[in-house]
Order: C-alpha cells, then structure tokens, then sequence
C-alpha cells in the first residue's frame, strides 16, 4: 500500500492527506530509528502474526548524501551512506486484505530493515493501526524521546559561555 493509497483511505474516514503522510513520516522514522532488540522483542510478542512474504530485499547498499551550502545554496555531494530497505507483502489472520509494508533503514542490519517493512504493512491495515501505534510505536517513540533528551542534557552540560571568557581577560 501507496502513501497515496493511505492518503485516500486517511481522506475518505475524514483525516486530511498530508495528515495521513505525516502520521506516516513520524511511524516511519520512529521505526527506522528504532532499536533492532525492541522491533524483535515487539514482533516476538505480536499474535497473531500474518504471514510474511520478501517482494524486495533485504539487501544494503549505498546511496550518495548530498547537502546544500549555507542549508539553501548549492547542492554538492556530501559522501556515501550505508542503507538498508525491504519490502515485504502480509496476507492472512489477522489482516482485512493484504499489506505491503516497505523500510529504508541507515546500516546494515538486514532483520532490522525486515522487521520495520512488516510492521508498516501492519500499520497500512486499518483493523490494526490502532494496535500497532498503542503497542508498538508509542513505547518506540517514547524511548527514543528518553534517548534524545538524555543526549541533549549530555551536550548542554559542555556548554561554554564565551561571552563571561572574553570578558574575564578583558
């Protein structure tokens, strides 16, 4: 299933379209940063499973990062990442109809890549959204908020005051 296609599903139970991408953007980055042990130990848990059929990958490769001068002029090519991506299609208990669940993931962690791929195609059904944004995504999210501060906190206690350093040799 398309963005576009859960744009139209989003649109017709009355969530706008660019609601429908965002909430997907958000799903997809909390999976594709999430930790590969909590996508296991979440799928692990998760009955009943559908069953879970590769149509591309896993497979790693490379991409070329490019990045703009001064964040808006010119492009240049940054250097080489390692990437990750699967697709998978879901059929069967518990899905309405079937699902294509599709990951990008920076690494090489191939399980990670399939993990995150099955459980976009769990959030694309609309019978288990709900479950899997409750018990999935939610923990994922709220980790990964504990890890960002916890870093952020880590980075304010380097802070420097140059303006009260200068001033002192003046």
């Amino acid at each position: 299933m398309t963005s576009q296609t859960l744009a139209a599903d989003s649109t017709e139970s009355g969530e706008s379209a660019d609601t429908a991408v965002e909430a997907r953007r958000r799903w997809m980055r909390t999976l594709a940063m999430a930790s590969p042990a909590a996508l296991a130990a979440a799928w692990l848990g998760w009955e009943p499973k559908p069953a879970v059929q590769a149509v591309r990958g896993p497979e790693a490769g490379l991409v070329m990062v490019r990045a703009r001068i001064d964040g808006g002029g010119a492009r240049f090519n940054l250097g080489e990442a390692t990437v990750t991506r699967a697709t998978v299609r879901l059929h069967g208990e518990p899905l309405a109809a079937d699902a294509v669940g599709t990951c990008y993931a920076l690494g090489i962690d191939l399980e990670h890549a399939r993990l995150a791929a099955v459980f976009d195609g769990l959030l694309t059904d609309a019978g288990q959204r709900e479950r899997v944004l409750a018990e999935v995504i939610a923990p994922l999210e709220a980790a990964q908020a504990e890890r960002d501060e916890t870093r952020q906190a880590e980075a304010r206690s380097t802070l420097v005051d140059f303006f009260s350093v200068a001033r002192e040799h003046a």
